[in-house]
């Protein structure tokens, strides 16, 4: 499914809202809420983590780093996908870019490319040029650029964004886990190694049910 028309399928979601059943939550462990209007999905196979994160938020930087360990405790059992967002004065344009090079099969790479060149260089990731550089520095070419330039994933940043509201997430990272299952850092005290260990004891619960 590519990123547009899973977007386009959870923007329905939120048109058709869904109710979970209390009875799917009772065995879950761990601190989390139920996204009122999204409905609790597990196929007994595989759970789907969102993860809404900013190329901007600190956090989000240090928790990059915990992803690969929560997959690795779940082995082809998690389907994470990346929902980039930004706050206020921030640009979409760096989510966009992620987004083109995820299509053009170098998503990790510029996501790893960003963060370090936002905390590591302190470079101005909403600038054309700087994103340009990044993109070409990944062998992304001319292509990548044009589309970036041309807003070629501005409809799906924007679809991100009314998801986050949808969900009524108030900070990055957080995450939703099979379908309404919501997890934020506040609720572990902004701790980043709690967040990721709650993260995998929610997952657990649903796995073992």
């Amino acid at each position: 499914m590519t990123a547009m028309r899973f977007l386009m399928v959870m923007l329905c979601l939120v048109v058709m809202p869904f109710f979970a059943n209390a009875a799917d939550e009772l065995s879950i462990k761990g601190e989390y809420t139920s996204a009122p209007g999204f409905k609790f999905t597990y196929d007994g196979q595989q759970v789907e983590v969102l993860e809404f994160f900013s190329f901007y938020c600190g956090h989000c930087y240090h928790f990059d780093k915990s992803i690969a360990v929560i997959k690795g405790n779940f082995p082809k059992k998690i389907k994470w996908r990346y929902m980039p967002v930004y706050w206020g004065k921030g640009s979409s344009k760096p989510g966009e870019a992620y987004m083109i090079a995820e299509e053009m099969g170098k998503g990790e790479q510029m996501k790893k490319a960003l963060f370090d060149a936002i905390f590591l260089e302190k470079r101005d990731i909403g600038d054309m040029a700087v994103l340009e550089s990044l993109g070409d520095k990944l062998g992304l070419g001319f292509d990548f650029s044009r589309r970036l330039r041309a807003g070629d994933k501005a409809k799906e940043a924007n679809a991100a964004l009314i998801m986050l509201e949808a969900y009524k997430i108030e900070e990055t990272p957080s995450v939703v886990i099979a379908g309404n299952i919501k997890v934020t850092p506040h609720m572990v005290n902004e701790n980043m190694d709690l967040f990721r260990d709650n993260i995998i004891m929610v997952i657990k619960s649903i796995l073992n049910r």
